[in-house]
């Protein structure tokens, strides 16, 4: 055991653990057994398999360890954290640019983890967040069917790349591709057929008044070769829906315990019930972890970032926070931009100022606040504030002085606002 004199303590007996894929170093500090005020710490290695791990929790427990901390280190905190706390430990998650040890000293597995147990035993750094395993479950679904929908998504794409290489201009007529007369096209082109009046009568409902756009549009050289690539494409689509469907009602069941959330959030507009349930796989329901609304958006790294160095303010690109949390806001806040909402009125009043990707972010503010307004308040509602929202709060005398400006502006008239009104002044002669 090597003897330490640091002091100023906030945890007793504390662990901390440097990881690597297959080996681990773990360095546990405790009081000095006769010297009040005095530290010993002891450093071994073990490897990360299951077996080894059970044998670091039995060492921790012999040490009277409770605290065990470790770097967010890739995915190999994973395994290491989850059994630790399934043992019973109090386990903390440390971001790596938080821990950071001291320049110029020697840069070792072992001087990191000593390091960590020095940093954590003072509470010198914020845990990440970690969520509990019900949440963690429903994340992974969610995650991965967002993965498949985005390679369902890049097959679509291809077949109108083949498409276009075959001159099937298909895709300049028919809104939706993969519609049902879209498909049932593809399908015939898969099976061989190449006639462009077959194809064309395949068309369904209102989409028979462009047969002969489509009979032009269906003409082309597509060939065997593309026949086969296609169907290929079109078998793989279909497999990639099917699995999406598959992971959706496993969602479903997996989000039951917290439906009256999933339904809270849903009403938001642009979110939906796969929207919401994405939205609690991130950030959970337990909003006692954000202290306020701006601790959640700041957390997700959609505020407003401020850079300010001896007094001058610089423009630095936003910080990048979860991107499967910003894919779901982003998609919400996409299908605002033409909706009679507030949040739709909030995203064009941005966006002409201040251009659409900042606008998407500020709608993204605005939805992350609702989420931790609601999940905090288990009977709140979500009520929309309405298109005219800044319409109808704007202050009267202000956008009177604005208009007579722009009049002024066009006319050349000295234009004046009193009592409400407008007063036109003549210039005087000269």
């Amino acid at each position: 055991m090597d003897e330490d004199g640091d002091q100023s303590l906030y945890v007793e007996r504390i662990a901390a653990l440097d990881l690597g894929k297959a080996v681990l170093e773990a360095c546990v500090r405790s009081p000095h057994p006769s010297k009040p005020g005095r530290r010993v710490q002891e450093v071994r290695s073990f490897e990360t398999r299951t077996a080894q791990l059970l044998a670091l929790a039995d060492w921790l427990r012999c040490e009277q360890v409770t605290t065990v901390v470790m770097e967010s280190t890739s995915d190999y905190w994973k395994g290491v954290y989850y059994l630790l706390e399934a043992e019973g430990f109090d386990c903390r998650l440390a971001n790596a640019r938080e821990v950071k040890n001291v320049p110029g000293r020697p840069k070792t597995d072992k001087a990191d983890a000593v390091w960590l147990a020095k940093v954590a035993e003072r509470g010198m750094f914020r845990p990440s967040l970690v969520h509990p395993e019900p949440i963690r479950r429903l994340r992974d679904f969610t995650r991965y069917r967002r993965s498949l929908v985005r390679d369902r998504s890049r097959e679509k794409q291809r077949v109108e790349k083949l498409l276009e290489d075959a001159q099937i201009k298909l895709s300049s007529v028919v809104s939706d591709l993969f519609g049902v007369s879209g498909r049932d096209m593809l399908d015939a082109l898969a099976a061989g057929q190449r006639d462009p009046k077959i194809l064309a009568g395949l068309a369904r409902t209102s989409m028979r008044g462009k047969t002969a756009l489509l009979v032009e549009a269906l003409t082309g050289f597509f060939t065997a070769h593309h026949g086969e690539l296609l169907a290929m494409m079109l078998t793989n689509i279909d497999r990639l829906t099917e699995q999406i469907t598959a992971l959706e009602a496993r969602i479903e069941e997996l989000v039951a315990p917290f439906c009256h959330q999933v339904e809270q959030l849903a009403e938001i507009p642009g979110v939906g019930r796969i929207g919401a349930a994405e939205i609690i796989g991130e950030v959970g329901v337990d909003m006692t972890r954000f202290s306020t609304a701006a601790h959640l958006v700041s957390w997700a790294k959609f505020a407003p970032a401020v850079h300010e160095s001896a007094g001058t303010k610089k423009q630095k690109k936003r910080p990048k926070g979860n991107p499967w949390l910003a894919a779901t806001l982003g998609n919400a806040a996409g299908a605002q931009t033409r909706a009679r909402t507030f949040l739709g009125a909030r995203y064009r009043r941005i966006a002409r100022r201040r251009g659409k990707g900042k606008a998407m972010v500020a709608v993204g503010n605005s939805i992350l606040t609702i989420v931790w307004h609601l999940l905090s308040d288990p009977d709140g509602r979500f009520h929309d504030l309405g298109a005219d929202y800044y319409e109808t709060r704007i202050n009267a005398e202000r956008r009177a002085r604005n208009l007579a400006a722009a009049l002024q502006a066009v006319t050349g008239q000295k234009i004046t606002i009193h009592g409400g009104k407008a007063i036109i002044v003549e210039p005087t002669a000269a």
